[in-house]
């Protein structure tokens, strides 16, 4: 017997959003004929995972290389939004880049928090390039089970 699956209507545009940026981000750059590639500084976007348990949502963003300072997290409104920066090494004298393939400069990514969740309950760490943001259910908005009697 199957059992009864809870239908994520974003989940659909959640995968096609995702594709799209992934396919966007690694395309390379048009140069004219006769140059040599350019070192160009890029938008990029972190890789999340989202999670849930009986006491809060958890999201985990991969930040390789950037500073818990050039973080900034808010929830307001309805989102929760993780901003920050990944900054290019200063060119060294006598290092010389053949190739540059890792993206560096501003990012953002906003998420709609869900109903039960409790945007003045933010917390977050920052360990090992993996920022892990705490968002803490509300008690108030919890489903309940009741038991009803039929009579």
């Amino acid at each position: 017997m199957n059992a009864l699956k809870r239908w994520n209507q974003l989940k659909g545009l959640e995968t096609f959003q995702h594709n799209l940026d992934s396919l966007l981000l690694h395309l390379p750059a048009p140069r004219p004929e006769r140059q040599e590639q350019l070192m160009t500084v890029t938008e990029w976007s972190p890789l999340v995972d989202i999670s849930e348990d009986d006491k809060e949502y958890l999201i985990k963003a991969e930040l390789p290389e950037v500073r818990k300072e050039d973080v900034k997290i808010t929830a307001e409104k309805g989102t929760l939004t993780i901003m920050g920066e990944r900054k290019f090494e200063k060119e060294e004298t006598g290092r010389k880049y053949h190739r540059v393939e890792r993206a560096y400069g501003s990012f953002g990514r906003s998420f709609s928090l869900p109903e039960d969740a409790s945007p003045a309950k933010v917390s977050a760490e920052f360990k090992d390039g993996v920022l892990i943001v705490h968002l803490v259910k509300d008690e108030k908005v919890k489903p309940q089970q009741v038991e009803v009697k039929i009579s």
